[in-house]
């Protein structure tokens, strides 16, 4: 991550429907839109789904009701072969190859395939031998906090961090998991509340419609923002419709990148581009009327006005009073 630069993570997540093709698609639009890396998610269904779990209320309202969850997240499992493809393809498109795994076998294909940093999602955060095994190999740590309180926050950390990982390789995400989240649910100033609590560096997973609320976060702090996008909001299956489509994901990193630079400098003073509009906007000590030499400065000979390379009209209460050492014209700066 380069410093006082945001790392901004565009998740493809399973929004390649079990294609490879379109996968490649995904790596392709979010290299295209200047994000820095490209994530997606590494899971074996048999692992981590109960063949009778439920599916949540926004994968029931964006898939077919007559398949199980298990069913549903079967069809979006990539292969080995097709991580490693993805991978030589993300080298070639100059963008970081993500994925999220989800049960043990992901984790090791993971390591073993040399991902550098591991995204832990929300719902992991209390999986304590999940967390012992991503902690042990010491990379960088992205972790998700959805659903959790400063406490289970803080209880993960210590798990990753007793299993090997330095503290300094962790960094923290606010996240709300309902799809898409509503306004009054973002509570962005908890992201502030975790960097505060824990010292590490923080960001932003939005599960919002829109750009904004990423663009705020990045105004407030974050250091690393992740959105889900996609090619087309109304294709099928559980995260298109609340994932932005290729040029909103342009828009996003353009005003993100803005954002990053009006942010600038803490100093308050001139800057280089306005230094040459002080003269113009400002104003100085003129003369109301003609004055003669020897007349004295007073509020009925004397105005404020442009420009303001004369005598600051801060300086009044020192100039009434004095005498005029030579003739003024109207106007004429003193």
């Amino acid at each position: 991550m380069q410093p006082n630069k945001t790392y901004i993570i565009a998740e493809a997540g399973v929004n390649h429907n079990g294609s490879l093709d379109t996968a490649k698609k995904l790596v392709d639009t979010a290299s295209e839109a200047g994000a820095n890396a490209v994530k997606f998610q590494t899971f074996r269904a048999d692992n981590f789904v109960s063949k009778k779990a439920e599916k949540a209320d926004y994968q029931k309202q964006t898939t077919s009701n007559s398949e199980s969850q298990y069913e549903m997240i079967k069809k979006l499992e990539l292969t080995e072969d097709a991580h490693k493809e993805l991978i030589a393809y993300c080298k070639q498109k100059s963008i970081e190859f993500l994925s999220t795994p989800f049960d043990h076998d992901s984790i090791e294909l993971l390591h073993r395939l040399g991902l550098q940093t591991f995204k832990i999602p929300s719902g992991e955060i209390t999986n304590l031998p999940y967390l012992e095994h991503i902690g042990r190999f010491n990379k960088k740590i992205i972790l998700s906090t959805g659903m959790a309180t400063l406490g289970e926050i803080e209880s993960a950390i210590d798990v990753l961090t007793k299993a090997g990982t330095e503290r300094e390789k962790i960094s923290v995400l606010h996240a709300n998991t309902e799809y898409p989240t509503p306004m009054h649910d973002v509570n962005l100033r908890a992201m502030q509340t975790i960097g505060a609590a824990f010292g590490l560096p923080y960001g932003y997973s939005d599960h919002t419609l829109g750009i904004e609320v990423p663009i705020a976060a990045v105004a407030l702090g974050a250091t690393i923002i992740e959105k889900h996008f996609t090619l087309d909001k109304n294709l099928p299956g559980p995260d298109h419709k609340a994932s932005l489509e290729p040029q909103e994901l342009v828009a996003m990193v353009k005003a993100i990148r803005n954002i990053e630079q009006a942010l600038g400098s803490a100093i308050k003073g001139p800057s280089p581009s306005e230094a040459k509009n002080k003269p113009i906007a400002r104003k100085s000590l003129v003369a109301k009327t003609a004055i003669k030499k020897g007349e004295i400065f007073s509020e009925q000979n004397l105005a404020v006005k442009r420009p303001g390379h004369g005598i600051s009209p801060m300086r009044w209460h020192e100039v009434i009073g004095k005498q005029a050492e030579r003739d003024y014209a109207e106007d004429e700066l003193i």
